[in-house]
């Protein structure tokens, strides 16, 4: 009776870790999307035209690319709890930076911090996931589960969460809503969470040099070119940022193949064709999702009339279902394993992705709720499995950096679809352009197909 007790007390603080733990991811998916509805509100207090507000959105952007997989490596190098914490501190730093600070520099500033801090979260969860499985007794994919969930919903929250605090309060309160929530995980946290083990011989001097600086800069470069290529929103593209990212991101790869402690070990993804299916079929499914998660709401309120408020309702089923579904796709990854819950999503994929046709001749609300819900599936489906083949795959001591690369894919899937979406859509709704979207979503999701089914032969049929 008293290993049972003792066995329900372990179980209880793993569930309740992970708790934490997901109230630290679910902030880096919220302050990427409940910004966009304080564009307007920092427009008019700035006196900014378009393009300047929308560096919010790109230095976020550009910060969480290079911050996940510098994070990861981070935490890999000097423990999962003691840099969570480190980085709940800086997003309630953060927060209160750009409300208070009276400058658009400064609130970009603050952008960058809250990407930076924020990107903290997810590699320390997937990298204690493991620990809390064994001493709570929880299996892994259930405890992935729960931090797809957040992620989620974080993302689906975040406008109308943003709606609601820019209409009570204004655009800061989009800044300061961060603090509680990044008190409330470090404190669950640093209660809860096991104990990093000790790193030895691990000098601030050392870990610069480990970390690889010049691979970090020469990554930061290559990245932050091409983001501000693909999110320009001027009248004209600046090909030489393209050119710039293309060749600065080659003598990246040259470099990192060649270093002996790499930024991102290329080695690594040359000698793991999961990691490299996963990575890629993630990239392309993230594009295909931003596709439906940024489009259908300017499709519902340009062409189909509907408030702002009603096509959060619209929306609803895309959050829904990934909450509703995950703790059953979590039981089927126990018992047929990671590879044939994968292929199963990138197969339902397909017609999702070409559901969102419907809008070239509709927007219905029950054809548009259904669109919303045939995405929602597979998202929780493929997030789910990704996540835990990702796990599976990453070599012991480098998952902290494996769970950031992952991180940095969603975002570079939704750099594609804002760009797809600027050149379909762009300058207004039409059917044709809405054709557009649709079939690039589908040939994302046909894509996407091939690589899992290809690439993930070699992974278990089945459960270990």
């Amino acid at each position: 009776m008293a290993e049972r007790g003792a066995g329900g007390a372990a179980r209880r603080r793993a569930s309740l870790t992970i708790t934490a733990l997901t109230v630290g991811t679910a902030l880096n998916p919220l302050n990427s999307s409940m910004i966009a509805v304080a564009l307007l509100s920092l427009q008019s207090d700035f006196g900014l035209d378009l393009a300047t507000v929308t560096w919010v959105i790109t230095v976020f952007y550009i910060a969480a690319i290079i911050g996940q997989p510098l994070m990861g490596r981070i935490i890999d190098a000097l423990g999962a709890r003691r840099i969570f914490l480190v980085g709940m501190v800086v997003v309630a730093i953060a927060a209160v930076l750009a409300p208070l600070g009276g400058s658009f520099v400064l609130v970009c500033v603050s952008r960058v911090l809250l990407a930076i801090g924020t990107s903290v979260a997810f590699p320390a969860a997937v990298a204690l996931v493991g620990q809390l499985s064994a001493a709570g007794g929880i299996p892994v994919p259930r405890l992935l589960a729960r931090i797809q969930v957040t992620n989620t919903a974080g993302a689906a929250v975040g406008p109308v969460l943003g709606g609601v605090l820019v209409l009570l309060a204004g655009w800061q309160a989009v800044f300061l809503v961060n603090v509680p929530l990044a008190v409330v995980a470090f404190a669950g946290v640093a209660v809860l969470a096991p104990r990093d083990s000790p790193r030895e011989g691990v000098s601030p001097g050392r870990l610069f040099v480990n970390l690889d600086p010049a691979g970090v800069l020469a990554f930061a470069v290559g990245m932050s070119a091409l983001v501000v290529f693909a999110l320009d929103t001027s009248a004209g593209l600046d090909w030489w940022l393209l050119a710039v990212g293309i060749v600065v991101l080659a003598l990246f790869v040259w470099r990192e193949w060649r270093a002996k402690l790499p930024f991102i070990d290329v080695r690594m993804l040359a000698r793991s064709a999961t990691l490299r299916t996963v990575y890629l079929a993630f990239t392309l499914f993230s594009a295909l999702f931003y596709l439906a998660f940024f489009g259908l709401p300017q499709l519902l309120e340009d062409r189909g009339g509907y408030s702002t408020a009603i096509v959060g309702v619209l929306m609803l089923p895309l959050a829904a279902f990934t909450v509703v579904l995950a703790p059953l796709v979590a039981r089927i990854v126990e018992r047929r394993g990671a590879r044939a819950v994968f292929i199963g999503g990138a197969v339902i994929l397909v017609p999702a992705a070409a559901s969102l046709g419907l809008g070239v001749v509709t927007t219905d609300a029950i054809w548009m709720l259904a669109a919303a819900a045939a995405m929602g599936i597979p998202y929780c489906v493929i997030g789910l499995a990704a996540t835990q083949t990702m796990q599976q795959a990453a070599p012991a001591g480098q998952i902290g950096a494996a769970s950031g690369l992952l991180q940095s894919t969603r975002y570079l899937g939704a750099i594609i679809a804002t760009v797809v979406l600027g050149q379909a859509i762009g300058t207004g709704i039409t059917p044709e352009g809405w054709a557009v979207v649709a079939v690039a979503a589908t040939v994302l999701g046909l894509a996407h197909l091939a690589i899992v089914v290809i690439g993930t032969r070699r992974m278990p049929r089945t459960a270990e």
